[in-house]
């Protein structure tokens, strides 16, 4: 009967299992807090080599946002022929106000036209002393923003071989120039990503290589009374998920003050090209995206570098 009550009051397995993980929590973060500085140090370097992905990333974002607020400045100007009258030409913009893809026909008659000249170009002076309006009327339209390239392409194509069109105008050079860079940034992104990823794996590893060349007569002692390489390996694994969690903290606070620091001189910019822009810091996806990569590398790093070099650490 006593024999059974001593059976039943010892520990289950899943509770000595988590005993041992709280253990080696416990004695991992006391370990990190006895060792400030060479703590804040790597967790530094892992914060920045994280940050420049995540940075590189949000910026692309916003550049994304702000061509398609650039993709709504685009207008396409309608010269009309001689022969088209004001009332000719205002209903011919209105009709084309009504075509699917269009956001805003509006309708300039030649004088309209002329006052907006002067005003713009600077050269209002200069066109006084001009007997006759040189500048035909104009429409101008503007396409819906949400619309595919491709479609508004082939609006703008239509549009020309209209009868009452003399010629037609779109600059829309320098936004296909701004896809191809966001393109070309896109996939650099996912490069570097993918080179800082193994840097912290590096940079990881090679600090759990020295944890563990400070303590291998502990690891030899362990050995000797039976301890598995699972038990030895566990606190290890946890240094290298806090070395990330503190990197991950770290590059999201860069990010973020990168991005206050930043955001007067990107809304001067978008004015310079009658946009509106606010520079947005990294999304909650972008956040949890940086804290599980972290997790995952500071993980990767230890277990690869504890397998390494446990084998290679027995009791003469």
């Amino acid at each position: 009967m006593s024999a059974s009550r001593r059976v039943s009051t010892q520990p289950s397995w899943t509770s000595r299992l988590a005993l041992d993980h709280v253990r080696a929590i416990a004695a991992t973060l006391a370990q990190l807090r006895d060792r400030p500085l060479s703590t804040l140090l790597t967790a530094f370097v892992i914060g920045i080599t994280l940050a420049l992905p995540a940075g590189l990333n949000t910026l692309l974002r916003n550049l994304d946002t702000a061509s398609g607020g650039l993709q709504g400045t685009l207008r396409a100007s309608l010269f009309l022929k001689d022969a088209v009258d004001a009332a000719a030409g205002a209903d011919l913009a209105r009709q084309i106000s009504k075509r699917s893809g269009v956001s805003e026909a509006r309708y300039l008659s030649r004088e309209q036209a002329l006052a907006e000249f002067k005003a713009h170009s600077g050269f209002g002076e200069a066109l006084d002393i001009l007997k006759d309006n040189p500048l035909p009327a104009v429409i101008v339209v503007t396409p819906d923003p949400r619309q595919p390239q491709a479609e508004v392409d082939a609006l703008f194509k239509t549009l020309t071989t209209l009868p009452e069109v003399e010629t037609t105008k779109l600059d829309r050079q320098w936004l296909q120039r701004l896809y191809a860079i966001l393109q070309l940034v896109e996939r650099s992104v996912l490069l570097v990503s993918g080179l800082l990823a193994l840097a912290v794996l590096v940079v990881i590893g090679n600090t759990i290589r020295l944890d563990i060349e400070s303590r291998r007569e502990e690891i030899v002692v362990l050995k000797l009374i039976g301890a598995s390489n699972a038990f030895i390996r566990r606190p290890f694994l946890y240094t290298g998920l806090w070395y990330g969690l503190a990197g991950a903290v770290l590059a999201c606070l860069l990010v973020a003050s990168a991005g206050v620091f930043l955001s007067d001189s990107a809304q001067q910019l978008a004015g310079l090209y009658g946009a509106q822009a606010q520079l947005s810091g990294l999304s909650s996806d972008a956040v949890l995206a940086v804290f599980g990569a972290a997790l995952l590398l500071g993980w990767l790093g230890a277990f690869w570098t504890v397998s390494r070099h446990l084998s290679a650490i027995e009791p003469d």
